[in-house]
C-alpha cells in the first residue's frame, strides 16, 4: 500500500474516491494528511468530469482526530508555524464544504475531533453501526474553533454546545438523531450503501451541483484558526485511544 496520507482517483463516471490513508494510527490527521486533502481538492476541482466525491478511511477507523505527536510538534514551533498549521486545517475542511459537487462520507469505527468537522462538511454521511463519534478537542486541552462553522451547520448550536464542551462519545444512532450522520447501516453493508447513494446522485444529472451551491454559502468569520495559537501547547502527553 502506498505511504501517501491521502489517496484519490477519478473514474469514467465522474466518481472521485478520496481515501484517508494512515490506518496504522486510525487515520489521525497531521500535516501530511492536511496537505493531501488540499492537493486532492485542488486536483479534482480542475477535472471537468467530476460528478461526486466519495470520502472514506482505510482500516478500522474513519478518522481518529489529530495526531497528537504532530500537535505537540506544532505547539513547540514558532507562532507563525503554529498559526499556519491551524489555517491549513481550517482551509481543508472549508474547501471540502465548498466543493461544487455532492460529497458522500462513509464512516466506520472512530470519528473524533477534526473527523467530525470533515463529515459535517460533507453533503451525505453514512455511518456503520460500529461508528463512534466525539468532538474530542476539549479532552486534549484544545478548542474545536476550526470546525465549529461546519458542526453548527450540521447539528445546530445546541448540540455543538453539549458535545464540544463534554467531549463525550456517542454512537451512530445518536449521530443520526442529531444530524451528524444521515443513515446507519451494518458495517458489512457500508460500501454498498455508499455505492447506492452515489448512483442515486448520478441519476439526478448536473443540476445537483447548481442546487448545492444555492443551499448556502456560509463564510468562516473572524480569526478562528488564530485562536488555536497558545492552545496547542496544552496537549501535553495525551494520546488518542480508539479501541
Amino acid at each position: 500500500m502506498t505511504d501517501q496520507a491521502v489517496l484519490w482517483s477519478l473514474d469514467a463516471r465522474g466518481i472521485a474516491r478520496v481515501t484517508l490513508n494512515r490506518p496504522e494510527v486510525g487515520n489521525a490527521y497531521n500535516g501530511d494528511m492536511i496537505a493531501g486533502l488540499l492537493a486532492a481538492i485542488d486536483d479534482l476541482g480542475k477535472r471537468s468530469g467530476l460528478r461526486v466525491v466519495l470520502l472514506s478511511g482505510n482500516g478500522r477507523h474513519f478518522q481518529a482526530g489529530a495526531d497528537l505527536k504532530w500537535i505537540r510538534s506544532v505547539s513547540t514551533a514558532s507562532p507563525e508555524d503554529n498559526v499556519r498549521a491551524s489555517r491549513a486545517t481550517a482551509e481543508a475542511v472549508d474547501r471540502l464544504n465548498r466543493l461544487p459537487v455532492p460529497t458522500v462520507a462513509l464512516v466506520q469505527g472512530g470519528c473524533f475531533g477534526g473527523g467530525t468537522g470533515v463529515i459535517a462538511a460533507c453533503d451525505v454521511v453514512i455511518a456503520a453501526d460500529n461508528a463512534t463519534f466525539s468532538i474530542s478537542e476539549v479532552r486534549w486541552g484544545l478548542t474545536a474553533a476550526i470546525i465549529l462553522p461546519q458542526l453548527s451547520d450540521a447539528i445546530g448550536a445546541r448540540q455543538v454546545r453539549r458535545y464540544a464542551l463534554t467531549g463525550e462519545r456517542f454512537g451512530a444512532e445518536e449521530a443520526v438523531r442529531i444530524g451528524l450522520a444521515h443513515k446507519m447501516v451494518p458495517l458489512a453493508e457500508l460500501t454498498t450503501a455508499g455505492e447506492q447513494m452515489v448512483s442515486q446522485l448520478l441519476e439526478n444529472g448536473q443540476a445537483v451541483a447548481v442546487g448545492k451551491q444555492k443551499v448556502g454559502d456560509e463564510q468562516i468569520e473572524g480569526d478562528l484558526p488564530g485562536e488555536l495559537h497558545g492552545l496547542l501547547a496544552r496537549a501535553g502527553d495525551a494520546t488518542i485511544r480508539c479501541s
